[in-house]
């Protein structure tokens, strides 16, 4: 039994990899290409029947994949959007709950109002994959990539409260709006608590203990699932506790983990995510059979009118409430005499249009009990959970579909947002040049007027400081082999130059004078420069 279940996973593995290259080659995002492919090879004869376990997702899926989103994010960006991600993580989530479940509750017979918000939990979140895989490869502002990419950090949490208040109001037949609220910010705040004390003592064990490569990697691997598991022991919220750890850790990322780490992790993480994400995304298609054979509640055809109804009614109130409250809050920024930093008409559309739901959604829809009491069943459960299929394909493949030709239409562009990064570029080359500079001449004035190769690197970062400051391309990373006497003191030098750089990059970020992410990136650099010394150096 282990043997093939084993087999399964490596094959289905095995195919998400060559279907994403068969993506890349025809040009269709992954996550939509993956679904298409589910749902196909599911009616394909003698096909295993594959089913979703909600306690798979939550507790194997959804914290990587968290932790992954929170360590890539800049937390500058996170903290500028801070706002506009709270109103779409959490604003938006609880008022699309509220309309569909009203909405609900009048267009089904017999449909309960605690019913209609157990549904409008479930369907709330928009995936926290599918936006950025579909808008990676898409030229598209900054700023709409990384509000999406925050929303999806916390919308989860702010669904799965909606839906574990309105489930206990089915199962109890009793709901009080005043503890629900005052128990979401209680489970919000202490999860959050969590994340950092647990994502704090993983920082202790980083900094002071004796760890190599590998422990890093194990000990980052292992941070979301304690995170997670220890916040829903204690019946806080997990996904938050995730987020806020995740953030902590990546933040402090630069003093904590050594370069072989940091190169490490990137791999590590780039790959898990993919395997994940993809593992998830032909899971969601191959639940077609199962949903459709166990429908017993409604006919597939009203059940599906139902689905399509919902699906369209999600897709207006996004668009709804992002226009209205972007424009609400332009109306405060002007009566206040403050600049708005605020999405343009085109952004606004695009950013409501990217609402696809995912995974997390079909897991809470299976996750309803079959029984509320010893031979009572659940009511409505089969259909809720058709209704929530339909509103994952129809927002994911037709939304999905559209997003690259609404960006061309649109011709939605980030100039000033390159342009401010290539000029942030150059004045950070410059920066570290110069302390490169004044670290050579105070240290190495004897190597200077003995060696030619350390002549070479000083003339180097002069060369650099002068071409960024004309505006151009930094062309100059070449780098001098000589095998000779002074190599070792030469090499010495590299990885002094190196660690004066990183101090300043520290400096930089804690500052908060450049770009974060362009920050990032420079970090990396120094990373792999440093990795080349050593592997030479060896």
């Amino acid at each position: 039994m282990i043997e093939r279940t084993l087999l399964l996973i490596l094959s289905m593995l095995f195919v998400i990899t060559l279907l994403t290259m068969l993506s890349r080659k025809l040009k269709i995002s992954y996550p939509i290409f993956l679904v298409i492919a589910g749902l196909l090879i599911s009616v394909i004869p003698g096909v295993p029947r594959i089913r979703i376990s909600p306690e798979l997702v939550f507790l194997i899926f959804l914290p990587p994949i968290l932790f992954s989103a929170a360590w890539n994010i800049p937390w500058a960006d996170f903290r500028r959007l801070r706002r506009s991600i709270s109103m779409l993580g959490f604003g938006l989530v609880f008022f699309t709950s509220t309309l569909i479940a009203y909405l609900s509750h009048s267009l089904i017979p017999g449909f309960t109002l605690a019913l209609g918000f157990v549904l409008g939990g479930i369907i709330s979140p928009p995936d926290a994959v599918a936006a950025t895989a579909i808008l990676k490869d898409q030229k598209i502002p900054h700023k709409v990539l990384s509000l999406l990419e925050g929303e999806s950090l916390i919308n989860d949490a702010s669904s799965l409260v909606v839906f574990r208040f309105a489930l206990l109001a089915v199962i109890t037949g009793t709901f009080r709006i005043w503890d629900a609220s005052k128990d979401f910010f209680l489970l919000a705040g202490v999860g959050i608590f969590i994340g950092l004390a647990i994502g704090g003592i993983i920082y202790l064990i980083h900094r002071y203990f004796p760890t190599t490569t590998e422990i890093d990697a194990a000990l980052t691997l292992l941070a979301p699932f304690v995170m997670y598991l220890v916040a829903e022991e204690f019946h806080f919220s997990g996904v938050l506790s995730v987020v806020a750890g995740g953030l902590f850790l990546s933040y402090h990322a630069h003093d904590t983990l050594t370069y072989e780490s940091r190169i490490n992790m990137a791999g590590l993480w780039g790959t898990l995510s993919f395997l994940l994400n993809g593992f998830i995304f032909i899971i969601i298609g191959l639940q077609m059979p199962y949903i459709v054979n166990n429908f017993t509640e409604n006919t597939v055809k009203e059940a599906l009118v139902y689905g399509l109804i919902i699906s369209i009614a999600v897709i207006i109130i996004r668009i709804l409430w992002v226009y209205a409250v972007t424009t609400l809050r332009k109306v405060f920024r002007r009566w206040r005499h403050k600049e708005a930093s605020l999405p343009t008409n085109k952004e606004m559309f695009l950013i409501s249009w990217c609402g696809m739901r995912g995974v997390v959604s079909l897991a809470m829809a299976f996750s309803i009990p079959f029984y509320i009491k010893e031979g009572v069943e659940f009511p409505y459960r089969n259909l809720i959970l058709f209704i929530t299929f339909t509103v994952i394909i129809v927002t994911l493949v037709f939304q999905g579909l559209l997003i690259s030709p609404l960006v061309r239409l649109l011709k939605i562009e980030d100039t000033e947002h390159e342009k401010k990064r290539k000029l942030e570029d150059d004045l950070l080359s410059i920066r570290l040049a110069e302390v490169s500079l004044v670290y050579i001449d105070a240290n190495f004035k004897d190597d200077l007027s003995r060696n030619e190769p350390f002549r070479v690197v000083r003339n180097r970062y002069q060369r650099m400081i002068d071409t960024a400051k004309r505006k151009t391309s930094n062309r100059g990373q070449g780098h001098v082999e000589l095998e000779d006497e002074f190599m070792p003191r030469y090499r010495e030098m590299m990885m002094e130059l190196i660690d004066v750089r990183r101090k300043e990059l520290v400096s930089l970020r804690i500052n908060s004078e450049f770009d974060e992410e362009l920050i990032k990136e420079k970090e990396f650099e120094l990373d792999l420069e440093e990795a080349r010394l050593r592997n030479k150096e060896s």
